[in-house]
């Protein structure tokens, strides 16, 4: 995408995503489908109108980072605390289950030990953007179902970064440990400092100049992308950075306004996140790696809501949440994607694995989305009986 091209592709992407998405809801079908499949379309394996995909992969990035920061805003540190402690246990043995069962699809299909493990550990974490995207803004970020979901996908964030790290050390690094026990304490002490800030000088702030609508506006921003940045220079993801900026002002009452005023701009990045899914995969490899992708696809969306069902059955959770919270969680996540990346990058796997890991996200994306719309209240369900915001 070069620079004199930017206008022109964002008419292409936003212009052609509106015309698809015109079309997914005359077949009651997702839109997030459609941003995908546009990106197809569109990218340098398709007809090659944008190709650029890094650079939009990169700003569509911005789209998770605010997805977690009005996340934070919606959720009282009380509760949340709660569902961490709750929901660890859980996070941990499914995380095991996940990544054993995509180990054991790696060694069957005759990939390597490190490209097995590899794969595993792309099975193990589902995705943010899907699991709090089709849930319910007002109806179930307050409630236990939400909370829940989204404690266990906070832990498996941390489990994702201790991956990463992994990766960025690439094998028998001498920095590993070193790195590991910088992140272990980085988390507790951005928290803490989060917290100092915005009682002492973010919040004084904010009330001396509520007013003036821009300056809130701005001042959000920085602090969302400020703690991100800190985050990532602390060994964490920008993720993290962002919810831990979302939870410290969430007992503010100016949280709500913020909330109201950012979305928008999340979704023009989301709508660019997903578009640079479909753009970024290599259509040339799809026979190669189509029967191992169909496979793991299949498993995931049949093992994880199972495993899922089970184990929060075992801490006293209801046999149906369980069973919604499985469904929820029952795909492979963004994190997979940057695994498969990195580790092609590293040179720890080869195109085949790496386009394997690709293809089993974007179809666990596709086919879980359609579970969840069919089934279970979200924004986006096809069924007046079901949507809700």
């Amino acid at each position: 995408m070069a620079e004199q091209s930017v206008v022109f592709s964002f008419f292409l992407i936003f212009t052609g995503a509106a015309i698809l998405a015109s079309v997914a809801l005359y077949t009651r079908q997702p839109m997030l489908v459609a941003y995908i499949v546009l990106g197809a379309l569109l990218g340098p394996y398709g007809f090659g109108y944008v190709s650029d995909t890094r650079l939009l992969a990169d700003i569509s990035h911005i789209g998770i980072i605010f997805l977690l920061f009005l996340l934070g805003l919606d959720m009282q540190p009380s509760h949340l605390l709660h569902m961490l402690k709750k929901a660890t246990l859980v996070a941990i043995f499914s995380s095991l289950i996940f990544m054993a069962t995509g180990y054991g699809v790696g060694l069957a299909f005759g990939f390597s030990q490190t490209e097995a493990l590899i794969i595993g550990a792309a099975l193990m974490f589902s995705s943010t953007i899907i699991g709090i995207k089709l849930l319910p803004t007002t109806v179930l970020h307050h409630r236990h179902t939400g909370e829940l979901v989204v404690g266990l996908l906070l832990l498996q964030d941390v489990v994702a970064i201790l991956v990463l790290l992994l990766l960025y050390s690439g094998p028998g690094g001498e920095s590993g440990l070193t790195q590991f026990l910088k992140t272990v304490a980085a988390l507790p002490l951005l928290t803490f400092g989060a917290i100092l800030f915005v009682r002492y000088i973010l919040l004084k702030l904010l009330q001396t100049f509520d007013r003036f609508h821009e300056y809130i506006f701005l001042v959000a921003i920085g602090w969302c992308l400020g703690m991100a940045e800190l985050a990532l220079a602390l060994g964490l993801s920008a993720e993290m950075g962002a919810f831990v900026a979302g939870v410290t002002l969430a007992t503010s009452p100016i949280s709500l306004y913020i909330a109201t005023s950012l979305k928008p701009l999340r979704d023009f990045f989301l709508v660019l996140f997903f578009f640079s899914i479909g753009a970024s995969f290599n259509l040339s490899l799809i026979e190669l790696i189509l029967l191992p992708s169909l496979v793991l696809s299949v498993l995931v969306l049949v093992i994880k809501p199972v495993v899922f069902r089970f184990l929060l059955q075992r801490i006293s959770e209801s046999n149906k949440l369980a069973w919604e919270i499985g469904f929820r969680l029952g795909q492979t996540s963004e994190f997979s994607l940057l695994i498969a990346y990195l580790a092609t990058s590293a040179a720890m796997i080869g195109q085949e694995a790496s386009h394997v890991i690709q293809a089993t996200t974007i179809l666990t994306f596709l086919l879980s989305s359609y579970l969840v719309i069919f089934n279970f209240p979200s924004p986006i369900a096809v069924s007046d009986r079901l949507r809700r915001d």
